[in-house]
């Protein structure tokens, strides 16, 4: 579980802007960022109660933590800027 009292910045973002990639009202923004503790966050749309039911038996979810939906677009973006270790 994240815990608030580490002092975890965003390092940069993970692929292209929302802006770039087709959002100009800014509503919706999925996105991706590599923190500074080596872990990564999402801005997605929060989908826990549509999809947890339909988990592969062998994935487990903690109470504190919700599935989010990103777009395809998004992922393929930042797949670039992705680390391979």
């Amino acid at each position: 579980m994240f815990s608030e009292t580490r002092a975890v910045t965003v390092v940069r973002r993970l692929g292209d802007p929302p802006r770039t990639r087709g959002s100009h009202t800014n509503e919706t923004c999925p996105d991706l960022f590599e923190l500074s503790d080596g872990n990564f966050a999402v801005i997605g749309t929060e989908a826990t109660a549509d999809l947890d039911p339909h988990l592969p038996p062998d994935a487990a979810r903690a109470d504190y933590e919700r599935i989010v939906v990103i777009d395809r677009d998004t992922l393929i973006r930042a797949k670039k800027d992705i680390p391979d270790e």
